[in-house]
């Protein structure tokens, strides 16, 4: 699949705002019959702009209202110190995303937690034992302004 044209980007538009919606529904959506609309939705998930369908849980709900996120900076740059940091993190599963960054730190996290004091423990337990850690800084989130999973088409 080479570009996308104006129907297949309504077409990931939608999705990404409601992954569940029925075929119908989001043939009429995107004004074009149900078979077609079908087949192009097809032809996006095999050419890989669609890799999943997921359900969004609410944080709060799951007792993980404190976002964290933390910079760390490792102790040098070589492949090995990478591979295993980067192996590690994987391995956490309070750390919602990892970023291999430019600038000063060298990866940022999004860690969720209950509040402080559960941090406390993810970073006594979990992220102060990652291997190659020279510095963390940590910076709680006050409050969310935007979020969202869906990505411009």
């Amino acid at each position: 699949m080479e570009q996308l044209d104006a129907t297949d980007a309504r077409i990931l538009q939608v999705l990404q705002r409601n992954g569940r919606i029925s075929n119908a529904d989001l043939s009429e959506r995107v004004n074009m019959s149900a078979s077609a609309c079908h087949r192009r939705v097809q032809r996006l998930e095999e050419a890989g702009y669609i890799t999943g369908y997921v359900a969004l849980l609410d944080p709060k709900k799951l007792h993980r209202q404190a976002t964290v996120f933390v910079e760390i900076t490792l102790q040098g740059q070589s492949e090995d110190i990478l591979d295993a940091f980067e192996r590690e993190v994987a391995r956490i599963p309070d750390v919602l995303e990892c970023h291999l960054m430019a600038g000063a730190a060298d990866y940022l996290l999004k860690v969720v937690a209950e509040d402080t004091e559960d941090f406390a423990r993810i970073h006594r337990r979990s992220l102060a034992r990652l291997p190659g850690v020279a510095q963390m800084q940590s910076s709680f989130a006050l409050r969310t302004v935007r979020q969202t999973t869906a990505l411009p088409v």
